[in-house]
């Protein structure tokens, strides 16, 4: 396992860290006793980074992960997200009486006394530009609520909106062989202002596996069945916002690139890491085989130019037109 320096919080990170969306729900059924056994793994292979919020589940991921606590004596950190539990979800409800309620409700989930770093849950784009929210988070460090902050966003224009603040010290986006705009037009600038990077959605929702078929059925409570239009939240979370069909042709044209011993999974989590400005990935996990695989990519060897090359035509080919322009 390599480790990173993730921002202003001087921790130092998996490069391979756990995504707990999928251990809370919204990613068809799942079994605590599995979701337990791949959180033990993944301390047991070097991951001291787990990533959840406070709705997935309804906080069902922030207690698995109290339960992994209390079960294991590793150090590790935890990021959570708040926000969404709003309803309606509006830029008004972003004030000090909420957030203080959400991030008091995460800590008994997690039966912690301080979060490690909570991070603001893709919140409407006009809250990245109040500076009271801000002013709000940095009195909640002041207070020991919060050890850091930092935000989660949909687009490059909120990552960098985000970060003119001093004390944002990470920015979580999607970011794959899918999602290339942030290396583009954002990472230079978190560079500049010391700002980590969490990529997330790192496997476009099971596309960049190429396990995933064009007879491939999902659960109603999957939200690859029920989010492919952006129904239920932003529709750049599901398929990282490509058009299912296109993801499956543009998975048959990488797969020449992957090499022998390494999954296609492997590979595109290696290509994240061939970006020196991203601090980790978090690809979720239900199984322990699935944080064994995802892990593994840490080690691989370093891709080379003409992969790279390559990737990104794929991606200027088939996936550019339907979303570098919307996220």
């Amino acid at each position: 396992m390599q480790y990173r320096t993730l921002g202003k919080t001087g921790y130092q990170i998996s490069t391979i860290s756990f995504g707990a969306w999928a251990i809370g729900g919204t990613w068809g059924e799942t079994r605590d006793e599995d979701s337990m056994h791949a959180l033990h793994r993944a301390l047991d292979l070097g991951v001291n980074f787990i990533d959840t919020a406070d709705v997935y589940g309804d906080g069902h991921s922030e207690r698995l992960i109290a339960r992994l606590r209390r079960e294991r004596s590793d150090s590790f950190y935890v990021a959570t997200k708040a926000g969404r539990r709003l309803n309606p979800h509006t830029a008004a409800g972003y004030n000090r009486e909420n957030l203080r309620s959400f991030i008091e409700r995460s800590l008994r989930n997690l039966e912690a006394e301080t979060v490690d770093l909570l991070q603001l849950h893709c919140p409407p784009s006009e809250v990245y530009e109040r500076d009271e929210v801000y002013g709000i988070l940095d009195d909640f460090v002041r207070e020991g609520l919060l050890r850091a902050y930092g935000v989660s966003v949909e687009t490059v224009d909120e990552a960098l909106t985000a970060i003119e603040h001093s004390n944002v010290a990470s920015v979580q986006i999607i970011f794959n062989a899918f999602r290339m705009k942030p290396a583009e037009q954002f990472f230079a600038a978190a560079r500049e202002r010391e700002v980590g990077i969490i990529a997330r959605v790192p496997l476009a929702s099971g596309l960049l596996t190429g396990k995933l078929t064009g007879k491939t059925t999902f659960e109603q409570d999957d939200h690859r069945n029920f989010n492919r239009n952006g129904e239920a939240f932003d529709r750049g979370e599901t398929f990282s916002g490509v058009d299912y069909e296109t993801g499956l042709a543009a998975v048959q044209r990488l797969r020449p690139l992957v090499a022998d011993g390494a999954t296609l999974a492997q590979f595109a989590l290696r290509w994240i890491l061939m970006f020196p400005d991203v601090t980790c990935a978090i690809p979720g996990a239900r199984n322990p085989r699935q944080v064994e695989d995802n892990v593994a990519a840490a080690d691989l060897p370093a891709l080379s130019e003409e992969q790279m090359r390559r990737v990104q035509q794929v991606y200027d080919e088939l996936i550019r037109e339907q979303v570098h322009a919307l996220w």
